[in-house]
C-alpha cells in the first residue's frame, strides 16, 4: 500500500475515533452527573476500540488473531498516555492563563491550542510507533530477521 493512502486512512480513523469519543463525552457530560474528567476517560476508552480495530485492519491491513500483549495492551497504553499528556498540557495552559489574567476568550484559545498541539505531536508519534513497532508488516519483520537466519543456516551447513 502506498504511504499517502496509509496516511489518509490513518487520518480517517483518527476522525472516526475522535467523533466517537466526542459523542460519548457530550452524552456523559450533558445527560449524567458524572464529573467531566471521568467522562473524558470513558470517552477515550470507547474511542480507542474503533481506533485500534480500524488501524489494525484497514490502515496496516493486519489480519488474524490479535495479540493482547503485543498489540492490544501497547495500543491502549499509547492511547491513555495521549490522554495523560493532553490533560497535563491543558492543565498547564489553564494555569498559565489564570496567572496571566487573560480574558475568557484568550483562555479558551490557549487551552484549545495546547490540546491541539499535544494531539498533533502525538498523532505523528503514534503513527511511527504503530508503523515501525506495533503493526509492522511481516515483510518488514522478515527483512530484518532474514540476514541473521541466513547466517545461522550457513553456519549449520
Amino acid at each position: 500500500m502506498n504511504r499517502l493512502r496509509q496516511w489518509l486512512r490513518y487520518g480517517t480513523v483518527s476522525i472516526i475515533a475522535t467523533l466517537t469519543s466526542m459523542t460519548v463525552l457530550g452524552v456523559l457530560v450533558s445527560a449524567t452527573t458524572m464529573p467531566a474528567g471521568w467522562a473524558n476517560v470513558i470517552a477515550t476508552a470507547v474511542g480507542t476500540v474503533p481506533s485500534f480495530e480500524l488501524n489494525r485492519r484497514w490502515v496496516w491491513q493486519k489480519t488474524g488473531k490479535r495479540s493482547l500483549r503485543g498489540e492490544v495492551g501497547p495500543f491502549w497504553v499509547l492511547s491513555f498516555a495521549g490522554l495523560a499528556l493532553s490533560t497535563l498540557a491543558v492543565s498547564t495552559a489553564a494555569a498559565w492563563a489564570a496567572r496571566a489574567g487573560v480574558d475568557a476568550t484568550t483562555r479558551t484559545i490557549v487551552i484549545e491550542a495546547a490540546n491541539v498541539a499535544t494531539f498533533a505531536t502525538l498523532w505523528i508519534a503514534q503513527f511511527l510507533i504503530l508503523d515501525r513497532i506495533l503493526f509492522r508488516g511481516d515483510a518488514t519483520a522478515l527483512s530484518t530477521t532474514a540476514p541473521a537466519a541466513a547466517r545461522s543456516q550457513g553456519a549449520l551447513r
